[in-house]
C-alpha cells in the first residue's frame, strides 16, 4: 500500500529546501517515490493508497546513531540501574535490592551501571568497603556511567583473580588502600576488562530482555540506525542470534575492535563488510587510545587541575601498536574509527593515520573516512590536521551538558569552554556528527541538537558561547552528515526520491520552536523502511 505524508511541515534535510517544505511525500515499498506538492504526491500514488494527515506535526528523516554501544545497551536491561544514585548508601540499597529481587547467589554475579562519582555527596568513588556492605560472597560490580571506570567487591575480585600482587596492566590503573598495595576495589580504564571478562561467563543470558533492551530506547527517540562501536565475537554472536530470531527492526552498523579480535571478527564475516545482511553490516574497524575526561583518565596533554601537578591522564596504547593499526585498517581498505577523548589521544591518532597513509599502497586510502570519536578536548591546531585528512568529527556534544561544569574545573576556562568544539569544526569543512555513546547517556538526538544550539550544561553555565551553531547544522550533525559518515548518504538522511523511508515524525518542528525548547520536543512515531516501529500512545 501506498503512503502520503502531508498536512504538516516537512523538513527534507536537502539544502535546496531549508527555506521551503514540500506539502507532502509518498512512500511504497520502503521507498520515497516522490516529494512535491500534495497534488503531483497524490497523482503519482496508486489506487490503493493511505492518507496520513501530520496534522500540524513535522515529518523528517529518521535520525543516525553515528556512534554507541547497542549490544552493551541491551545488556544494561540485565542490570541495576544506578544512575539516580546521589551517595554510597543508595548504591548499597539499591545493589541490596537488585541481589534480593534478582535472587543472585555466589555462582552468579550482581552488576550495576550508571553511577558518577561527580555527582555523589561523597565526591569519591564507591569501591570494596561499600559494596562489601552488600554481600561477601556474592561478586559484585559497579560500572561508571562513563563506561571506563568501575568498583568490584572482595568476591568480585578474587573471582577475576586481583590481589595485591597483581601489577596495573597497561592503558589502566587498580586502586590501592592507603599505605600498601592491596586492591580497594576502584579499577579504571583495562584494569576492568579482566573483571568485564568474568563476569560475562555468570550474568544470566535473558536474551529477550537483552534484545528489546538494545533498541527500545533508539526506537522511541526516532533513530533507525544505529552502531556497535566496539564489536567483539560475544557481541557480534548476539548481533546475529537476534537477527536470525527477526527481532532486529533498526540497522546496525558494526565496528570490531581491533585489538579484540577484530581481523578474526571480518574474516568470519565477510558476507556483512559494508553491505547489510538482515540488518547488520561490519563498517570498519575501532581503536581505543584513552579514556574519559570527567573521570581523568582522558590522555592530555596538559595536566589535570585540582590534583598532581603532573597528571595527564595514560594512553591505552603504545604509539607502535597505533600506527600498527592504523596501517592495518588503512592497507584493509577499512574505516576505522578512534577513541580520543583528551588530545594527547587526538594526537596519536593523527599522527598514526597520516603515517598510514603515507606507508600504504592502497589506492583507495584517501576515501575511507576515518574517524575521530569524542573529541572532547581536541585543539584546533589538530582540527586542521582533522580536515586535511579527510577525517570526520564524531562529536559526543552532550558532554557539555551532562559533565561541562566538571570539564571547566578539571581544565579551566579556557580548555572547559573549548570542550565538544563543533563550531570550529565546521568553519573549518569538517563533517560532523553528533552521538549519545549510550548507554553512557540515552539516545536523544533531540538532546543533542539542544546542546549544540544552546551550550548550556546542568547548573545552568553556558559552556563555550562560541561553540553554539544554528539548529539546520545541528540537524544535518544527526542525519545526513551521520549518514556520510557510513557511507549511505545516498540512501539515508534526507527525505529524497529514490532513498529509504526512514522517517520520524515529531509533535513540532526544531526549525520552528525557541532553542531552548528544542529537548522538549516529542517523537510521535518512528518508521523504517516505510513500516512503522513506534507510535506514541
Amino acid at each position: 500500500m501506498d503512503t502520503v505524508y502531508y498536512g504538516g511541515p516537512i523538513v527534507t534535510m536537502e539544502d535546496k529546501d531549508r527555506d521551503a517544505s514540500p506539502e507532502a511525500v509518498l512512500v511504497r515499498k520502503g521507498m520515497i517515490q516522490k516529494v512535491g506538492t500534495l497534488k503531483e504526491v497524490m497523482d503519482a500514488a496508486g489506487q490503493n493508497v493511505k492518507k496520513c494527515n501530520l496534522e500540524g506535526k513535522c515529518l523528517m528523516p529518521s535520525f543516525i546513531d553515528a556512534h554507541g554501544h547497542v549490544v552493551m545497551t541491551g545488556q544494561m536491561a540485565l542490570f541495576a540501574d544506578l544512575s539516580e544514585c546521589k551517595s554510597f548508601d543508595d548504591i548499597e540499597m539499591t545493589m541490596r535490592k537488585f541481589v534480593a529481587d534478582n535472587k543472585v547467589d555466589e555462582k552468579h554475579v550482581a552488576v550495576g551501571f550508571g553511577y558518577d562519582h561527580n555527582f555523589l555527596i561523597e565526591q569519591a568513588q564507591p569501591g570494596k568497603a561499600v559494596l562489601d556492605k552488600v554481600s561477601k560472597d556474592v561478586p559484585i560490580m559497579i560500572m561508571h556511567v562513563s563506561g571506563h571506570l568501575g568498583c568490584a567487591n572482595s568476591a568480585m575480585l578474587e573471582l577475576a583473580g586481583i590481589n595485591e600482587e597483581t601489577e596495573n596492566p597497561q592503558g589502566g590503573l587498580i586502586g590501592r588502600d592507603e599505605g600498601s598495595n592491596e586492591p580497594n576495589g576502584y579499577l579504571e580504564e583495562a584494569a576492568m576488562l579482566e573483571v568485564q571478562k568474568t563476569l560475562t561467563k555468570r550474568v544470566k543470558p535473558e536474551l529477550g530482555k537483552i534484545f528489546r533492551g538494545m533498541q527500545e530506547n533508539y526506537i522511541a527517540s526516532g533513530v533507525t540506525t544505529v552502531q556497535e562501536g566496539a564489536a567483539n565475537a560475544m557481541s557480534m554472536k548476539l548481533l546475529k542470534l537476534a537477527s536470525v530470531l527477526g527481532k532486529l527492526k533498526v540497522d546496525v552498523v558494526a565496528y570490531p575492535l581491533i585489538s579484540d579480535g577484530g581481523e578474526k571478527i571480518v574474516a568470519k564475516n565477510k558476507g556483512m563488510l559494508n553491505k547489510y545482511k538482515k540488518h547488520i553490516k561490519i563498517g570498519g574497524y575501532k581503536m581505543i587510545l584513552d579514556g574519559s575526561p570527567q573521570g581523568r583518565s582522558a590522555w592530555m596533554s596538559q595536566p589535570y587541575l585540582g590534583g598532581e601537578e603532573s597528571y595527564c591522564g595514560y594512553p591505552w596504547i603504545s604509539d607502535e601498536e597505533a600506527e600498527k593499526y592504523a596501517k592495518l585498517a588503512v592497507d584493509s581498505n577499512m574505516q576505522l574509527l578512534a577513541h580520543c577523548n583528551g588530545d594527547a589521544a587526538s594526537q596519536q591518532y593523527l599522527d598514526a593515520y597520516e603515517k598510514a597513509l603515507v606507508e600504504s599502497a592502497n589506492p583507495n586510502k584517501n576515501e575511507l573516512r576515518p574517524v575521530m570519536i569524542h573529541c572532547q578536548t581536541v585543539r584546533n591546531d589538530q582540527l586542521d590536521r582533522t580536515a586535511r585528512l579527510n577525517m570526520i568529527a564524531s562529536i559526543f556534544v552532550g558532554h557539555v551538558y551532562f559533565w561541562g561544569d566538571i570539564h571547566m574545573k578539571n581544565f579551566g576556562p579556557e580548555r572547559g569552554n573549548h570542550i565538544s568544539p563543533v563550531k570550529d569544526a565546521l568553519d573549518r569543512g569538517i563533517k560532523v556528527n553528533f552521538h549519545q555513546d549510550s548507554p553512557v547517556t540515552k539516545p536523544s538526538m533531540l538532546h543533542s541538537i539542544w546542546c549544540a544550539v544552546n551550550r548550556i550544561s546542568r547548573e545552568g553555565n553556558i559552556i563555550g558561547e562560541d561553540q553554539k551553531i544554528g539548529v539546520y547544522e545541528a540537524l544535518k550533525a544527526v542525519t545526513i552528515d551521520a549518514a556520510y559518515e557510513y557511507f549511505e548518504e545516498d540512501s539515508k538522511g534526507s527525505i529524497k526520491e529514490g532513498k529509504r523511508a526512514d522517517l520520524v515524525i515529531l509533535d513540532k518542528s526544531p526549525l520552528e520552536v525557541a532553542p531552548e525548547e528544542i529537548k522538549d520536543i516529542r517523537v510521535m512515531e518512528t518508521i523504517k523502511d516505510g513500516k512503522s516501529i513506534f507510535m506514541r500512545k
